[in-house]
C-alpha cells in the first residue's frame, strides 16, 4: 500500500474503475453473445438489428469512457455488422 495520502486515494480509486471497466466489458460480451446466438437460431432481422444496436451502443460507450481502444471498438463494431449484414441476406 502506497504511503502517500494522494497515492492512497489513486488506489482506492482504481480499485472502483477497475470494477465498473470489469462490468462493462463483460456486459459488451454479453452483448455480442446475444446478437451471435440471435444468428445462429434463425430470428428475425429486425430483432437481430436491435441486438446489434445495443451491442454498437454498449461498445461505443466503452470507447468513450477509455474502456477499449477505439480501434478495438471499431474493428468489434464492424464484425459484428458483417456478421450480421451476411446473415439478412
Amino acid at each position: 500500500m502506497a504511503n502517500i495520502k494522494s497515492a492512497q486515494k489513486k488506489a482506492r480509486k482504481d480499485v472502483v474503475r477497475h470494477t465498473i471497466n470489469l462490468a462493462r466489458k463483460t456486459s459488451i460480451k454479453t452483448a455480442i453473445k446475444k446478437v451471435l446466438t440471435a444468428l445462429e437460431q434463425g430470428v428475425s432481422t429486425e430483432e437481430t438489428s436491435v441486438l446489434l444496436r445495443d451491442a454498437e451502443a454498449k461498445i461505443a460507450r466503452a470507447k468513450n469512457k477509455g474502456t477499449l481502444h477505439a480501434n478495438t471498438a471499431a474493428r468489434k463494431i464492424s464484425r459484428l455488422a458483417k456478421r450480421v449484414a451476411t446473415a439478412s441476406k
